[in-house]
């Protein structure tokens, strides 16, 4: 078991046993707070909804939009990214709403995946300078997935695109690579600690539901990564909602209606160490743009832009290069 994972459980089990009366729904005791309770937060209006957002570098520059996977999860892992900063890019990031340090909202709210590819298209307008500024999105897994399905509607008014292992285009592909990716065992460790302090803290809000998803967040040996993933703060009703919403209508997770009209190349990474996914899954998925740069990032498993970047960083230089 990993040290911090059971570090973290001491403490949890410590702090019960000598607080009986601490309210967990109270906001800041088992997660950090979100922009509508922390107003020094960094954050941007988009839909009525407040996002947690920040920028790097110059907003003249070609902006490079970092979109971060899930649903539910934030864009700390994905921060390496702000060194392209220092090569005239404008990098832009944000949490997706009910993520990070977003707002959180209802499960209701979330109709439809649209709401998303609003957002992102709200995120974009929010930021961009003039309107023949290049726009370059940046999608990690599910981010990956939300930067194909804008593009899908968008085809004409983005640059460029970096998708670093998305789980699929359609959601038969996504659901594929979900079974192969999160495996779990019945009696592994890792359940076993998450069982148990589900056992003492009880709750349906959103404090308490971030916070048991937070912690059975660990390293994923088939999809290589075996450290800690760092981030602020899992969206749990985000992520449940989300996914009731592609099973319940998979037609809408269809992202490849209008791929054929963008021709312009896409750089698209699939890792060496993260065995659910491969060279074989990277073709098939890519396989819905007409032009797809499709390379291998040696020595990181599935959170390349965290693990791998030392080997991502080069490839993306010489994309956005030669597409600006």
């Amino acid at each position: 078991m990993d040290f911090r994972i059971l570090s973290l459980l001491v403490i949890v089990l410590l702090t019960f046993s000598s607080c009986e009366d601490l309210d967990f729904e109270e906001n800041g005791v088992l997660v950090p707070l979100t922009v509508t309770e922390d107003v020094s937060l960094p954050s941007i209006s988009i839909d009525g909804v407040l996002l947690h957002s920040e920028t790097f570098g110059n907003p003249a520059d070609p902006m490079l939009l970092v979109i971060h996977g899930g649903p539910g999860a934030d864009y700390r892992s994905l921060l390496k990214y702000k060194q392209l900063a220092n090569d005239s890019m404008y990098v832009v990031f944000y949490d997706q709403r009910g993520s990070g340090l977003s707002q959180r909202i209802d499960a209701s709210e979330y109709t439809n995946v649209q709401v998303f590819i609003d957002e992102l298209d709200g995120v974009i307008n929010h930021y961009r300078q003039q309107n023949d500024q290049k726009i370059i999105l940046a999608g990690h897994s599910w981010g990956a997935m939300l930067a194909t399905g804008y593009i899908d509607q968008n085809p004409s008014t983005i640059a460029g695109v970096i998708l670093t292992e998305p789980g699929g285009f359609i959601w038969d592909q996504t659901i594929d690579y979900i079974e192969r990716s999160r495996k779990l065992k019945l009696f592994d460790e890792l359940v076993n600690d998450f069982v148990y302090q589900d056992q003492i803290i009880t709750g349906a809000d959103h404090n308490t539901l971030d916070y048991k998803m937070g912690l059975s967040t660990a390293g994923n040996e088939t999809t290589g990564d075996v450290d800690l993933v760092p981030f602020w703060r899992y969206g749990s009703i985000c992520n449940m909602a989300s996914i009731d919403l592609a099973i319940n209508n998979p037609e809408q997770m269809d992202f490849t209606t209008n791929l054929s009209a963008y021709n312009k190349k896409v750089l698209f990474a699939y890792s060496e160490l993260n065995s659910a996914y491969g060279l074989e899954h990277a073709e098939l998925v890519s396989a819905a743009y007409p032009n797809v740069q499709l390379i291998e990032i040696m020595g990181s498993g599935h959170e390349m832009p965290q693990f791998g970047w030392s080997n991502l960083y080069p490839e993306i230089k010489t994309y956005l290069n030669e597409i600006l």
